[in-house]
């Protein structure tokens, strides 16, 4: 009997105290244009080579998700990319669909890019598209958590499709 007279007094007041908690709301009009403003930031970055600054543009905890190949830290990042010898002459990151909620928000985006790799004699030519998951920071800026992107491009000769591979 004391533990419902308990509940019927404190119940109110948990219900009142839980309607008065922070709702996440849609992200606003601005979110949405500073995370859409992050696709021409990329593509500077990557004309310029500056890697150090677009590991900057991710969350400490950041991964990405190359196509066939393991999930990469971002904190492993620069040991990944700089031995590749690349050096960007086209990029173009756009973000098309842009959602999310409070302090969370994910990108739809599609890439195009050529670049060249040392000992490789003809520039490589992509397009694909891109998820990304994105975490609002206190200052209220954005930086990528997660990043995932596949090509738009048959596979070549001498791939195979996980598809085929299971078959």
């Amino acid at each position: 009997m004391r533990s419902r007279l308990l509940i019927a007094i404190l119940l109110p007041f948990a219900i009142v105290l839980g309607a008065c908690q922070p709702q996440a709301g849609p992200l606003s009009d601005e979110d949405v244009a500073t995370i859409r403003s992050l696709g021409p930031a990329l593509d500077q970055l990557a004309l310029s080579g500056d890697w150090s600054a677009f590991v900057g543009m991710f969350t400490e905890d950041g991964v990405l998700m190359p196509p066939n190949e393991a999930l990469l830290q971002m904190s492993d990042f620069l040991a990944w990319i700089e031995p590749v010898g690349m050096t960007v002459t086209e990029h173009k990151v756009e973000f098309v669909d842009v959602d999310g909620s409070g302090d969370i928000a994910y990108g739809r985006a599609t890439y195009s890019e050529r670049y060249t790799v040392e000992g490789v004699s003809e520039p490589i030519e992509d397009t694909g598209k891109i998820l990304a998951v994105l975490r609002k920071q206190p200052d209220g800026s954005w930086l990528f958590s997660m990043w995932a992107w596949s090509s738009d491009l048959p596979l070549m000769e001498g791939e195979h499709s996980a598809e085929e591979e299971h078959s």
